[in-house]
């Protein structure tokens, strides 16, 4: 395994070389990553100082046939949380990544000047980027293509991450809008004054056991087409209209329970019939749930672009009560332009809003724009201001956490955030074993860290232990559940592989067999999952370093208390009662720290220091 060390501040450039037994124990992804994060940052780390590290990380699986493999990780310490940060991401940089022969790169330090870097197989330069400063990451994907090449791929920060918003993403891709969007990491690639990273390889990635792998791959090719056919044909939104009928998408922020005719507006199937004109697919994908669309009428007619994500049209769409696809389109158009994490940058929207309806900010805050609901116009610039830190959008750019410091009042009530991290757009108040997965996730809520939810309402896992799908609202089981998947999902942002590839079949047995085909190694099933245990258990232990404990893993008041009717009835999720069970389950104290022989029996005794 070989991974750049990369000094901005000294222009220098190294490599680091990992033993087999290190990389057997965290595998790649995110594991490395973590491992990597906790030994090059402590506690008093700033993460917008030279001193934090922003670490691209591949995984075993990428730059082979794989299915949807050729992703990357991004890991640091967040500017908007202050604890532990990744952010997955598709599209095919990845696998242009791994072709130059690279498995990762650990970037440390501060440019003087705006730079930008350029790895083409074995070569790794830094150049002057200073004439691409102020652009945004679709002319910077442009402009890169023509300096470079035209096949080399693009990372890049938008006007947000050279402000240092604390919500900026990293982008690839260009107007196609791949995101490693959550917890600040642009901000924390623009605070280096790295503006791109473009790549371009011919290295083979090597496979100990290739031909085995590829008869794996097409033997069960068919059944992953097949069972992913409603995603390809409506995308991520395919299912809107069913989680506003289960009480499972977000309305108003959070409070309301039904939006009946709104979601069917902004569904994928509307999408479909209405503005899209083609689909993306992610490197190696056979899914393709990317929307390319062309708006038809309206103020934004004749943009073309990616369409929006289920993610968007919960947090830009039924949160803020926006019923018009060509305006959630361009606010995650903005977003994806300026380089915003759009659940973050929604989140924020729809407390803005509820903030102006609650008398606690007016226009002379907003620049004179009426934040009211269903208002796309006001949403659409107040984005524009969050990326350029202008009137109160300098504020919001900080996040909803301080955000609601200097606003005041009760804002903190429907301030909808876990640790710092904005809630995505998935209630658990409908299926309860997010509740859990939200308070106990290494980065804030997030869904993906255990994705659960799934399992609650649709799918199975019989590998896992798990033949039926569980009840959605029972609280019995939901803590070995959401332990379990959580140390699944580690081991996905570690090999690296697209999660809806486990609902299409690439569950815990598939996952082992083609690890062990391509690294020739010979893990059992039992080992595999004591790997996922571990990779999550480190990233407990690098929050704790940074004073996480059960203090910090709750709910806003308002999923916790509130019954918002519709789908979901009057139900409420249990957390402490999960809490209780899952420290227990985890081998966690009742602070929700693993005990000294957790540490032990996972082998993690060097990572409990406190420096």
């Amino acid at each position: 395994m070989k991974i750049a060390q990369i000094d901005l501040d000294k222009e220098q450039i190294s490599y680091l070389k990992l033993e087999e037994k290190d990389v057997k124990k965290f595998i790649g992804g995110s594991g490395l990553g973590a491992k990597l994060l906790y030994e090059y940052t402590n506690h008093q780390t700033d993460p917008l100082s030279p001193e934090n590290v922003l670490i691209f990380m591949t995984g075993p699986f990428t730059g082979t046939k794989m299915f949807s493999s050729d992703r990357f990780e991004v890991i640091t310490k967040s500017p908007l949380t202050g604890i532990y940060a990744e952010s997955d991401c598709g599209g095919k940089w990845g696998e242009e990544f791994k072709k130059c022969g690279l498995d990762g790169m650990i970037i440390q330090g501060k440019s003087e000047n705006p730079v930008r870097l350029v790895i083409k197989d074995d070569q790794i330069t830094i150049e002057d980027a200073s004439d691409l400063w102020g652009k945004d990451t679709f002319e910077v994907d442009e402009l890169l293509k023509e300096k470079v090449d035209v096949n080399a791929r693009s990372v890049c920060i938008g006007i947000a991450g050279e402000r240092l918003v604390k919500i900026a993403s990293i982008m690839n891709e260009g107007e196609v809008g791949r995101a490693a969007g959550r917890a600040g990491v642009g901000a924390v690639m623009g605070s280096k004054n790295l503006k791109a990273i473009t790549v371009s390889g011919n290295k083979e990635v090597e496979i100990a056991h290739e031909k085995e792998l590829n008869e794996f791959i097409k033997e069960v090719t068919p059944h992953m087409v097949k069972v992913s056919e409603k995603l390809r044909a409506h995308g991520t939104s395919r299912d809107v209209e069913l989680y506003e009928e289960i009480g499972d998408l977000p309305i108003k922020n959070w409070y309301e329970g039904n939006w009946k005719e709104g979601a069917k507006k902004i569904s994928g199937p509307a999408m479909t019939k209405n503005i899209l004109t083609g689909r993306y697919y992610c490197g190696k994908c056979v899914i393709g749930c990317g929307r390319e669309v062309e708006i038809k009428d309206g103020p934004y007619k004749g943009q073309k672009g990616a369409g929006p994500e289920y993610e968007a049209i919960g947090m830009f769409g039924s949160n803020c009560l926006i019923d018009d696809l060509s305006v959630i389109f361009k606010a995650q158009e903005v977003c994806n332009r300026y380089g915003l994490d759009s659940i973050s940058a929604g989140s924020l929207m729809s407390f803005c809003i509820e903030a102006y309806e609650r008398d606690l900010i007016n226009t002379e805050d907003t620049g004179g724009l009426e934040m009211t609901w269903g208002n796309g116009d006001a949403i659409i610039k107040m984005l524009k201001k969050v990326a350029y830190r202008e009137d109160i959008g300098k504020l919001l750019g900080e996040g909803i956490v301080k955000a609601s410091e200097e606003i005041g009042g009760n804002s903190s009530e429907f301030a909808m955030h876990v640790k710092g991290l904005d809630v995505p757009a998935h209630d658990p108040r409908a299926k309860v074993s997010l509740a859990l997965g939200y308070a106990t996730s290494p980065r804030g809520a997030c869904h993906v860290a255990g994705f659960t939810h799934n399992l609650e309402y649709a799918s199975s896992l019989p590998d896992l232990g798990y033949p039926e799908t569980l009840d959605r609202f029972e609280t019995k089981g939901k803590a070995k559940m959401v332990a379990d998947m959580q140390d699944l999902m580690s081991l996905f942002d570690s090999l690296h592989l697209c999660k809806f590839t486990l609902f299409a079949g690439m569950s815990v047995e598939p996952l082992l067999k083609c690890l062990n085909l391509i690294t020739g190694w010979h893990i059992t099933k039992e080992e595999f999952l004591k790997t996922g245990e571990r990779i999550f258990n480190l990233k407990r232990l690098y929050d704790i370093r940074e004073g996480i404990s059960r203090k910090d893993d709750t709910l806003p008041a308002r999923l916790l208390t509130h019954p918002r009717g519709g789908g979901s009835g009057d139900n409420l999720p249990h957390l402490n009662e999960m809490l209780r069970d899952y420290y227990r389950v985890r081998g966690w104290d009742e602070l929700g720290i693993p005990t000294k022989e957790k540490i032990k029996e996972l082998d993690l005794e060097e990572y409990q220091r406190l420096d």
